[in-house]
């Protein structure tokens, strides 16, 4: 989702300025994305190996909706998964915005019962040096987890057309009994091209790695993609 969003500035202001307001200029934006990724990495856990990830996310003002799912290219249909997104933002300041919101998470091929639902709250704000920080916090009310996530990302606008994403995450899991708590970070590179006012192909490679009672588990896994806007 946050690819999503990301490329949704992208988008709406076709590069030129990425730190412009456009929710006041526009009525609406919907939103679709098409990422094939090497491996399906979620907050430091390889999930499954290669992935298609369609989503699509329809704003207005500050409300937002979307569904994201991971389908895997591989015989492990345990991994199909569909996320719900529903929340709001609300403007702080000229920097700063606040996100509260909650998940859905649905297993369609899981042998049990395994969805759930998460509630979350995030702060995003625009930092010195052109930098973009953001700190949510999950809940997971079902199996009762909670999730601390901190990211920083910045965007290089190499030419008119093209732009250099650099990004990097740290998160924290607690577990209700302690035995699975572990930690997470990682880094991110990605080129995105922008065709016109609705279209962003881009590609990208990443770097994440966890620790679990200290035991360490890196991966490097690579996307290719494309966004498609609807802005009114």
């Amino acid at each position: 989702m946050k690819k999503i969003i990301t490329l949704l500035l992208l988008v709406a202001t076709s590069a030129i300025n990425l730190g412009a307001d456009t929710k006041s200029e526009s009525n609406y934006s919907i939103v679709t994305d098409f990422p094939f990724v090497s491996e399906y990495v979620s907050r430091g856990i390889g999930v499954t190996e290669a992935s298609i990830q369609p989503s699509i996310e329809f704003t207005s003002g500050g409300f937002y909706i979307s569904v994201w799912s991971n389908q895997p290219l591989t015989s492990d249909s345990v991994s199909n998964e569909f996320d719900f997104f529903v929340g709001h933002n609300w403007s702080l300041n000229d920097t700063m915005t606040l996100d509260i919101g909650a998940i859905g998470y649905y297993f369609p091929e899981a042998s049990e019962n395994t969805s759930t639902v998460e509630p979350y709250v995030g702060l995003n704000t625009a930092l010195m040096f052109g930098l973009s920080g953001s700190a949510y916090v999950y809940h997971d009310v079902t199996i009762d987890v909670s999730t601390v996530q901190f990211d920083l990302s910045y965007s290089i606008e190499t030419t008119d057309s093209l732009l250099l994403d650099i990004a990097a995450n740290y998160g924290g899991v607690n577990v209700l009994n302690t035995v699975g708590d572990y930690t997470y970070y990682g880094f991110s590179a990605s080129f995105n091209y922008v065709l016109n006012d609705a279209v962003v192909p881009y590609c990208g490679v990443a770097y994440s790695i966890r620790d679990i009672n200290s035991v360490s588990e890196e991966f490097v896994y690579f996307t290719v993609g494309v966004t498609v806007g609807l802005i009114n």
